[in-house]
């Protein structure tokens, strides 16, 4: 009798791994589906239903995972930001300035990481850009994306100078506005989209430009 009552009162384990990796799979999915609709037709003609439909999930999904349009694309946004990598564009930048003792080597490397970001992100930047106009919660994201790129000029700005790597004359805010120029999607579409350079063209013209506006010439 007392091995039964044990056995009953003995709480089963749930392992909720499962769940919270097809929940992951699903977000994925309807964000893969919201980019390309959004991309396809614009911000303003896209419904919820027709990504829901793609998706194969209730328009109460994605209202409840992202709290409609402006959500989607925030997420699709910062899901960018990671880049074509597993870890995240921000953290390989970091790790590698602190393992990298040749600043020229760190600008090089700033400008593939740059170009890489780029080409994920300035199609759906340029769907906020073209949005924003008319519509405030787009005209949001764009500043809140602005806000995000000269956050992470200044944190390597900050950097650049406590290593003592910038050339005299260049301050705090003049090297964070030079970061923040060069992380553009303005630049990105002028020198790509427009004059056909291939990625590795323009993170090698971002790598030099870095080192020629920053760093002392005989670094």
């Amino acid at each position: 009798m007392e091995l039964i009552l044990a056995n009953v009162k003995r709480k089963r384990h749930y392992d909720s791994s499962g769940r919270q990796a097809q929940a992951r799979r699903t977000q994925q999915a309807i964000l893969d589906a919201a980019e390309r609709q959004l991309l396809q037709g614009g911000y303003a003609t896209t419904t919820i239903a027709a990504i829901a439909a793609e998706a194969g999930v209730s328009v109460e999904t994605i209202y409840k995972a992202f709290g409609g349009k402006p959500g989607l694309v925030r997420a699709i946004y910062e899901r960018g930001l990671t880049g074509r990598e597993a870890i995240s564009a921000f953290e390989r930048s970091d790790a590698m300035r602190e393992h990298e003792a040749d600043p020229r080597t760190i600008m090089r490397n700033w400008g593939a990481l740059t170009s890489e970001v780029s080409s994920v992100v300035s199609p759906i930047v340029r769907l906020v850009r073209a949005a924003a106009a008319s519509d405030p919660d787009m005209a949001a994201l764009l500043h809140a994306s602005n806000d995000i790129r000269e956050e992470r000029a200044r944190h390597h700005a900050r950097f650049l100078k406590q290593r003592g790597y910038l050339r005299d004359g260049v301050t705090l805010a003049q090297a964070t506005d030079i970061l923040w120029t060069c992380t553009s999607d303005e630049l990105y579409e002028l020198l790509v989209l427009q004059r056909g350079w291939s990625l590795a063209r323009l993170a090698r013209f971002l790598g030099d430009f870095m080192i020629t506006a920053l760093l002392p010439q005989d670094q």
